[in-house]
């Protein structure tokens, strides 16, 4: 049987699945706890194709693109006074191609390179006290609430001189709350999210970029097939998140609206893969884009698991 260890990390890999482009992230499953004290490690690989900017201000038409990503994940879980928490940082590597039209002549371009870390801070404030693995294996809770706080660290390759960056050079932060309730075997959760940012001041060389914050909401329909095993239907739509180049606007509103399906499979008590697809279907400029992605994650440490009921 698959222990809660196994289970969370599964859910886990969500993070990491959405961390190469985390503004448009499409992610089920992630108010979940993991015992007190356990370890997480995960590694996924991502191929983006069709609009993939992660800048929409480069003066750019008929953008087109591959990109692959791939990611490292750590994670830890503990208690936050009396509450299931985790904190985690997801490191990726992103390499691909564009091609589009600039003054209308046609050009392609490569790059490579690390993207933005992102890291996180979670608890859950209503059914998930923080617990060892025998409790936790024990406990259950139809109606669970959490909130989560991301931060997108500007480290990754990015120069002024170029059109195209992996990096954004500019700080992110995003504060979101979810609940997740369950109907015997089915999962209905909903989450709400707020993205803001900082300026990128060397945008195209000199100009200054920023950008109005952005609002998502997410819903997912979730089935329970069996310990670590299940598999959900997914919807985001955002508003907001208009840009600026030196204070003026440019382009469309960040208006979008993604679908997604996912299946977490379990390999052992403690590994899992998984594996999802998100497409773009009402899209602004820079977002209409398709992904799919792989991941698998690992964990060790924590009080051990008691047996599923």
């Amino acid at each position: 049987m698959i222990g809660r260890l196994g289970r969370a990390t599964l859910v886990f890999l969500s993070v990491a699945v959405a961390a190469p482009l985390p503004a448009q992230d499409v992610q089920p499953r992630w108010l979940s706890p993991a015992p007190v004290g356990s370890h997480l490690v995960g590694g996924v690989y991502s191929f983006s194709t069709g609009a993939v900017l992660m800048d929409r201000t480069i003066p750019v038409e008929d953008i087109d693109g591959d990109v692959h990503a791939f990611a490292g994940a750590y994670g830890y879980a503990f208690g936050f006074f009396g509450l299931a928490a985790k904190a985690d940082v997801i490191v990726p590597f992103a390499a691909g191609r564009w091609s589009g039209t600039r003054t209308e002549t046609d050009s392609t371009v490569a790059r490579t390179g690390l993207g933005d870390p992102v890291t996180r801070f979670m608890f859950m404030f209503v059914g998930a006290p923080a617990l060892g693995g025998a409790e936790l294996a024990k406990h259950h809770a139809r109606t669970v609430a959490g909130f989560d706080f991301r931060v997108r660290v500007p480290l990754g390759q990015y120069d002024p001189t170029k059109l195209i960056n992996i990096g954004t050079n500019r700080w992110t932060f995003s504060p979101r709350v979810g609940v997740s309730q369950s109907f015997g075997r089915l999962l209905t959760e909903l989450y709400a999210s707020g993205w803001f940012f900082t300026d990128n001041t060397e945008a195209l060389g000199s100009s200054i970029q920023s950008q109005d914050p952005l609002t998502a909401l997410q819903l997912h329909f979730v089935w329970v097939f069996g310990p670590g095993l299940w598999a959900a239907a997914s919807t985001r739509q955002s508003f907001g998140g208009q840009l600026y180049v030196n204070g003026s606007p440019s382009g469309e509103a960040q208006t979008n609206n993604r679908i997604g399906v996912s299946v977490s499979l379990p390999i052992s008590r403690r590994q899992g893969l998984k594996f999802a697809v998100t497409l773009g279907l009402s899209t602004a400029a820079g977002n209409d884009y398709n992904t799919f992605s792989g991941a698998w994650q690992g964990g060790w440490g924590g009080s051990p698991s008691g047996p599923d009921p």
